[in-house]
């Protein structure tokens, strides 16, 4: 807890000291850092390989999205109350689901509860079947692919292939303003500790243990009496919840949410960092989503058609000779070397 508590501290300090140019880029990886754990929770714990997760990341942004959209209303370029995407394919009124999002906490509850819904919903037609292991990947991520699809229509009523953009305030402050961008850092650095405390919270307690039988002998804890469904779904849709507060976080602070957010490889990339870090760590899911997006964007500034490579031989590398992560290589070195230290002179 002491060591949490220093690394808050630190974590909200750096906007002070860091570039203001730097600042949303942190604050990105901050966000990451929340979905690492939330994909860490599902994987690591209860062995739920997720690939669909980027899709409740982009759902989190869009509600968030539309409400930095209704608040600029009569602002853009056509003076209408509609947003000017809206304006400009010629709708005559406010789709009725994008009635409330005018108001922040309509917005915010909206922004977690529509994936989470979404989440037990599909969870438990998923997990009432008794689909498991690559079909489940698999079904996950034809869900991704699906809502893609979807939300790259201009009927659907969010922006189409350009998405929602050009964001001006957030609870009437300037998304532009140096100190505003410090303040959404911030509230990510907070959140992401309070999503690890939750996390840690959750995979201790018995609840955890329990989905964490459901990993390893699924059968065997049914038969001692408890309904292994019941628990996938609640850490499935919690997941999926701590996954889309992550979006919501990140779309003020990079200014723009599109359908390419939804993407099948962003959930594969969540993978990634979450088995570069280490499964069933927690902090090793943030460490290894930081690590990976620090050298995605140093990587793809100096050789843009590289990353997709290099991400495919990260993953292959860390599956052949990191099978538990950077944490768990480290333990293993920490062993040797304490191994070492105790063992008697000869």
């Amino acid at each position: 807890m002491l060591l949490g508590g220093a690394a808050l501290l630190i974590a909200v300090v750096i906007p002070l000291v860091a570039p203001d140019y730097l600042v949303p880029l942190l604050g990105k990886f901050l966000c990451f850092g929340i979905a690492a754990l939330a994909m860490d929770l599902v994987w690591g714990y209860a062995g739920i390989l997720s690939l669909g997760h980027g899709l409740f990341f982009a759902l989190g942004g869009y509600g968030m999205g539309m409400y930095l959209m209704r608040v600029i209303a009569g602002e853009g370029v056509y003076r209408s109350n509609l947003p000017d995407f809206m304006v400009f394919l010629d709708w005559k009124q406010l789709p009725w689901y994008w009635h409330g999002f005018q108001s922040f906490p309509f917005a915010m509850v909206m922004s977690l509860v529509a994936p989470g819904v979404l989440a037990l919903v599909f969870g438990w037609f998923m997990f009432r079947s008794r689909i498991r292991g690559v079909y489940l990947s698999i079904v996950t991520q034809a869900l991704t692919y699906a809502a893609t699809l979807f939300f790259f229509q201009n009927a659907a009523g969010f922006g189409g292939n350009n998405g929602l953009t050009d964001f001006k305030r957030i609870l009437g402050a300037s998304l532009h303003d140096p100190g505003t961008r410090k303040l959404l850092y911030v509230a990510s650095a907070i959140a992401l500790f309070g999503t690890y405390l939750l996390c840690r919270f959750v995979v201790t307690s018995r609840l955890g243990r329990v989905v964490t039988a459901v990993r390893d002998a699924e059968l065997k804890t049914r038969f001692c009496g408890y309904e292994s469904t019941n628990y996938k779904l609640f850490i499935w849709t919690l997941s999926a919840m701590l996954c889309a507060l992550a979006g919501a976080l990140y779309v003020p602070q990079v200014g723009i949410i599109n359908p390419s957010e939804m993407q099948p490889s962003n959930s594969i990339e969540m993978a990634i960092w979450v088995a570069v870090g280490g499964r069933g760590t927690l902090g090793g899911a943030v460490l290894g989503a930081w690590l990976v997006n620090g050298g995605k964007s140093w990587l793809t500034a100096a050789l843009p058609s590289a990353w997709l490579y290099a991400l495919g031989a990260l993953f292959v590398a860390v599956t052949l000779f990191l099978p538990d992560g950077l944490v768990g290589l480290g333990s293993k070195v920490g062993s040797k070397f304490r191994s070492k230290s105790l063992r008697p002179p000869t």
